[in-house]
Formats: structure tokens, sequence, C-alpha cells
């Protein structure tokens, strides 16, 4: 085969972009084509290996390659390709931070989308297994397993050493992965008829003092705490805060799946409910960065046409991005009265694609007698890839640096704005305890 390799040259020094993605094309889900394209792709890699430490995908092409009888890309027999899509999870830090043919070089190399497309046709040709299919239906597992009564059976089924390991055999859910709790009363519940302070909502910058927030399946149901710490901080900065009425998960887990089906169904729930609340006057914001980049990024390149999604897009934050804007303009308090100490901070890879700039670190750092370490390394968690028994080990390799990182630093606390990052963290460096940066922030105004 003729390398696009020939005659190496620099790569672009113009701005990445994005293109739409043509999901809604059939030629988007043909084998030939995607094979082909595959096939460019992954030889550009194989001449370049920047992304080698990222994840597992880069290792497991690079090692395919090698062991092949040409050691290049057409020594690998192409059933293989789904070996490389099965470990990529869409973090997109060799988008962001590696990759140097990016568009608009003219090798158009976008690694993370490409891999979207195979796992879509994937999807499509029956590929994606039934335990997949259920645990990124967030919203109906949230629903049943913060049920009366089963709650706490699930809970505890997830302590069992017992039931874990006959969960690993007979569903692949790995027996050593720590899962989330689930809580009822929920979020929603627990805010249900709470007042709404909005003091005289002052707008900072592109924010108008008024927010509403995204509470997020995860955040729903099994960190509520983190939700209610969000309230009173928002609170105590006389930002007003309420939740839309109606809200369903963002569908990243649905994205990494390839179900874009799914996507779009969330999307037609969401966006006109949110773009509503914007034309009332409302700011959104999310406290997990994969839901934030859901609406900022990936639903408007899947829907490029739409302009509810457009609407969303501009009106959408991440809270800490919220508060350095009011920083700015100084409207955020400063009355703290509890140091944090040494806060080993892992910046969560959803949020670093944002290219907001690190806004947890700046506004944390605000705090007096506090010492913000920051690690940027993926967590290797992913939501499904830490907790999956075929990935488990691979997730463990790659989240082990920070581990280190963290118990060199013996830090007072270990955070991430990715709870489950946070939590896959913590577990991996000696079991300590993850505070998400919303509740360290809680704590040092002393609310």
């Amino acid at each position: 085969m003729s390398s696009p390799r020939a005659g190496v040259r620099e790569g672009s020094l113009e701005a990445p972009t994005r293109h739409p993605i043509d999901w809604k094309n059939e030629s988007f889900y043909d084998e030939g084509s995607l094979f082909a394209e595959l096939e460019r792709v992954f030889d550009i890699c194989h001449g370049c290996r920047r992304c080698v430490n990222l994840c597992r995908s880069f290792p497991t092409l690079f090692d395919l390659i090698d062991e092949s009888e040409s050691m290049e890309i057409d020594g690998v027999d192409r059933k293989d390709y789904w070996k490389v899509v099965e470990h990529c999870y869409l973090c997109d830090l060799c988008y962001l931070t590696k990759c140097p043919y990016v568009p608009p070089h003219e090798w158009n190399v976008d690694f993370p989308h490409l891999m979207l497309r195979a796992k879509a046709s994937g999807y499509r040709q029956g590929r994606a297994k039934l335990r997949d299919r259920i645990i990124t239906d967030t919203d109906r597992v949230g629903r049943f397993a913060s049920l009366p009564v089963v709650v706490n059976a699930v809970n505890a089924a997830n302590r069992s050493p017992a039931l874990r390991q006959a969960l690993e055999v007979t569903a692949g859910i790995s027996a050593e992965a720590p899962l989330p709790r689930y809580h009822r009363p929920d979020l929603r519940a627990r805010l249900e008829g709470r007042e709404i302070r909005s003091g005289d909502a002052q707008a900072a910058g592109p924010t108008r003092g008024r927010v509403a927030l995204f509470s997020t399946c995860y955040i729903n149901v099994n960190a509520p705490q983190i939700g209610e710490d969000m309230l009173s901080v928002f609170e105590h900065n006389r930002i007003a805060v309420r939740l839309p009425t109606s809200e369903r998960c963002c569908a990243m887990p649905k994205l990494e799946l390839g179900d874009l089906e799914a996507v779009e169904r969330a999307k037609d729930e969401n966006v006109p409910e949110l773009a509503r609340l914007i034309d009332e006057g409302w700011d959104i914001v999310a406290l997990i960065p994969s839901c934030v980049l859901m609406f900022k990024q990936e639903l408007p390149l899947m829907f490029p046409d739409d302009p509810l999604v457009a609407k969303v897009r501009d009106s959408m934050f991440d809270p800490f991005e919220y508060l350095a804007h009011r920083h700015r303009a100084g409207l955020l308090r400063t009355d703290f009265h509890r140091p944090l100490g040494r806060v080993a901070y892992q910046v969560a890879c959803h949020q670093r694609v944002q290219r907001i700039g690190p806004r947890t670190r700046d506004i944390l750092s605000l705090v007096p007698d506090t010492e913000i370490e920051t690690i940027e390394r993926c967590s290797g968690h992913d939501g499904t890839y830490a907790v999956k028994a075929e990935t488990r080990a691979a997730s463990m390799r790659i989240v082990r640096p920070i581990a280190g990182q963290v118990e060199r630093q013996e830090p007072d606390h270990v955070t991430s704005d990715c709870p489950m990052a946070g939590d896959h963290i913590a577990h991996a460096s000696g079991e300590r305890v993850f505070r998400h940066p919303m509740s360290l922030l809680r704590e040092a105004y002393g609310i």
C-alpha cells in the first residue's frame, strides 16, 4: 500500500478544528469504507507513536503491527482492528494534547471520532454486549436501583464479596471494582420545593447570575451531596439555582457505546427544556465534565444545523468556569473560614478538552493556606471501562502513575471534577477518601 507517511511533514501550527459527525449518512457505517479509513489513520499513528502512553488503544495497535509479519499496518488482520476500538473510551486527549495531524492538517486525523464511527458501525452489527447496553442505560438503572427497599439491597450486594464474584462470572462486572452507592431520596427529591434565592442576580461576563443545574444521572442518584454542596456554594455567592422541570442522561455513555440513535432521543428530550430555561434568563451548569462536554462539543457536532443545540452550547458552563467569571467581575465571595491544606487535584479529561483553563485549581487556590498539586493524567475510569472485567486491569495500569503521585504527595484531600475518576484514584492510592472540589469549596466557606 502507499503509505501516507511518505515525506513526513511537521504538524499544523493552526488551531485544531472539528468536523461535523456525518452519522446520518449510510456510508458512515459502511465497513469497507470504515476499515480503509482505520488503516489509513492507524498507519499514520504507527509512524508517529506520540500517544503510546495515553491509553491502551495505542499500545494495542503498535503491538499488533510489531508482531505482524511485515511489521507494518498491512500485516495486521483487519478483524484485529476491533481490539484497538474496544480500548478507546473517547477521552479525547490524543486529539487535544498529542496528535500533530488533527484538522486542519491535510492528513485530517481525528482518532476519537474515527473510533466513534467504528463503535457506531459495530453497534449496528450487534457487537455491543447486553451488559454494556444495560449499564449505559443509566436512567433506567438509576430509577430501579434507587427504589424503596431495592436501594438497600443493591448497596448491600455491591459490598458483598460473594455476590460481587457472582456478578463478575454472570455479567462481566469486575469483583474488584468499587461500584457507586445509590441514594434515596435522590437530589431532585431533596431539592423539591426548595425556594430559589436569587439576590439581585447580577450579570458577570457571559453569566447572568441565575443557574439551572443539569443534575446528571450520576449526581442525582449516586452523589446527591455534591449537588447540594454546589447549591450552597452558589447561593452563598448570590447565584440563584434551580433544576430543570425534567431531564434525562446526557447520553455520553450511549455515545461511547456507539448507540447514536439513543443519543438523539436524549437530545430531543433535554435540549428543548434547557433552551426554554435559557430563554427565561437561566444559564446552564452541570457538575460532570462529560455532561458539559456532551452539550458543548458532541451534540453540536452531531446536530450542526439545530439552533436549539447551538443555543444550549453557548449557555452551558462548567461550575468552576462559572465561578471564575464571577471572580473576574469581583462578585465571588472570598470569606473563607477553613484552609484545605494540601490537595491532590486530578484534571478530568473531559474538562481539559473544553479548553477553559484550570478554573477549578484557580478557585480552590483562593482559599488561604491551601496548596493545589495538579495532576494532568487520565484516570482510566471512563464510567464503565474501569468496572468491566475484561478492561479492569488495563484501567488500573492507566491510573497507577496518578496513584503513585498521590501517595508521594500525602495530601489532605484527593479531588477531581469527575467523581468517578476521583473515586478510582482514591481507591488505587491506598483506599483514600475522595472529595469533590465543590464539596471542598463549601467546607472552605464553612457553610
